[in-house]
């Protein structure tokens, strides 16, 4: 089992959630087209080191593992890690995986050259993400690539819970995220403000519908560079 490292900011019900439900067992589309654009075209993949924060139970660890990259990944739930691994084994596959908290990443500085993360930062307060997304600059190799997600305040659910922060709530009554405690819902005019430190900043929306197109689910999909300088 991994080492543990503490993890201050991360949200205990999400290891509740890991131990009863199982989903994500193919990666997302935006995540293997970000990996294809960036990456497929070298020639030895194992020199390319990719990371995942909140990698969860390893869907896209799995795939780019598969995909011939060396490929750390790290979560604050035990249970995601300890599924990481056993799928992970099970095609004989190898990835280093860490229990912790992405503020605060065990990794040196400049040590990736691309990092995913797929809707998993949107469950922290606004303070929390800004961290996170320092660490994710400083572990990133100059002009390293980073993909980043997450739903839109026109996601359903919005304004369903208590507000804690802006856009952000707890106690969630409605939609596909009520029982995952904090969420923010991220509004597009904030976007800017949140990827301050990186450049290349690109923006896409991703949607479906949900009970007979009753309700809409909406990500932004994020693509931005850390600087050469």
């Amino acid at each position: 089992m991994p080492e543990q490292v503490n993890s201050p900011t991360w949200d205990s019900v999400w290891e509740e959630i890991f131990r009863n439900k199982e989903w994500g067992k193919y990666p997302a589309e935006h995540v293997i087209r970000y990996v294809a654009r960036n990456f497929f075209s070298i020639a030895d993949r194992s020199k390319i080191r990719l990371l995942e924060i909140g990698c969860g139970p390893g869907v896209n660890v799995w795939f780019m593992a598969r995909e011939g990259f060396s490929v750390s990944g790290i979560d604050g739930s035990a249970t995601a890690i300890q599924k990481a691994d056993k799928r992970l084994a099970g095609e004989s596959l190898q990835a280093d995986l860490c229990i912790g908290d992405y503020a605060h990443l065990p990794w040196a500085d400049a040590s990736f050259d691309g990092v995913v993360e797929n809707v998993s930062l949107y469950s922290n307060p606004w303070i929390s993400i800004q961290h996170a997304l320092r660490e994710v600059r400083r572990v990133l190799k100059p002009g390293g690539p980073f993909l980043s997600s997450f739903f839109t305040d026109q996601t359903w659910g919005y304004g369903e819970g208590d507000r804690v922060e802006t856009d952000g709530f707890v106690n969630l009554r409605e939609g596909p995220l009520a029982g995952a405690g904090f969420c923010i819902f991220l509004n597009r005019s904030r976007i800017p403000e949140l990827f301050c430190d990186f450049i290349d900043l690109n923006v896409e929306r991703v949607s479906w519908t949900l009970d007979g197109e009753r309700h809409l689910v909406e990500q932004f999909v994020i693509t931005c560079r850390k600087p050469e300088g």
